[in-house]
């Protein structure tokens, strides 16, 4: 008998699901410095993935761009209504970056991952900061530009904000990129395509981690298997 037909005889017999894993799903944060191409590569993954994934939408204070699409890029509201949220209790986690405020609403993000669905959350270094005191199982990614220079030429062809305000994102990236050794993991986007299959690869392998095994069953008796075996070799 050859053992493929061996082999099928087992799993008809036996089963060969030994492992049953949490169904919570992952926190995933991606984060990185202003034109390091987050939302690029978040973009990117929901075409790969749009069924078991969730985008968190942050919501800001700062004005919207051009190409901003409220409800999409972000939940746009004033200074005082984003400072009055604060005090309702109604973030995870908010920071100020360059002058304002950036938060993660915690509605639905815990509920979400009870049903197994993993959430994005494209966030700032200090926000991500204080998502990984709250999740310690939380999957932080750190986008890097190729290099500073390229940074420079991506921020300047958005053709969203001042040289004054370029300068200041540039100064700022470079203090984030230092942040870096705090993340798990760092993916560098000079090609888009590449960058993408690397974070899908991290996600995929997350959920392979011995940590996320809730239980391992092995309720088949050895003496069991062997005595088929033996039985499959005799015939």
């Amino acid at each position: 008998m050859s053992k493929y037909m061996i082999n099928d005889k087992i799993k008809k017999k036996f089963g060969d699901n030994m492992i049953k894993q949490k169904k919570e799903g992952s926190l995933i944060v991606i984060s990185g410095p202003s034109g390091a191409g987050k939302g690029s590569i978040i973009k990117e993954l929901f075409k790969l993935d749009n069924k078991n994934r969730w985008l968190s939408i942050s919501t800001t204070s700062r004005e919207m761009r051009s190409n901003d699409i409220k409800g999409v890029t972000y939940n746009f509201v004033s200074k005082d209504e984003f400072e009055n949220k604060i005090k309702e209790g109604y973030f995870l986690e908010y920071t100020n970056y360059a002058g304002n405020y950036y938060g993660t609403p915690k509605i639905d993000i815990e509920n979400k991952l009870k049903k197994g669905i993993d959430v994005i959350l494209e966030i700032e270094i200090e926000g991500a900061k204080n998502i990984r005191e709250k999740f310690k199982d939380a999957i932080c990614i750190f986008i890097m530009p190729p290099s500073l220079k390229e940074l420079v030429i991506r921020l300047q062809k958005r053709n969203t904000d001042s040289q004054e305000k370029i300068m200041e994102r540039f100064k700022k990236a470079y203090q984030e990129i230092n942040e870096l050794s705090k993340y798990n993991y760092v993916v560098v986007n000079d090609i888009l395509e590449e960058a993408v299959l690397k974070v899908e690869a991290i996600i995929k392998a997350e959920k392979c981690r011995v940590d996320r095994i809730e239980e391992v069953t092995l309720d088949t008796k050895e003496e069991e298997i062997h005595e088929m075996l033996m039985n499959d070799r005799m015939e």
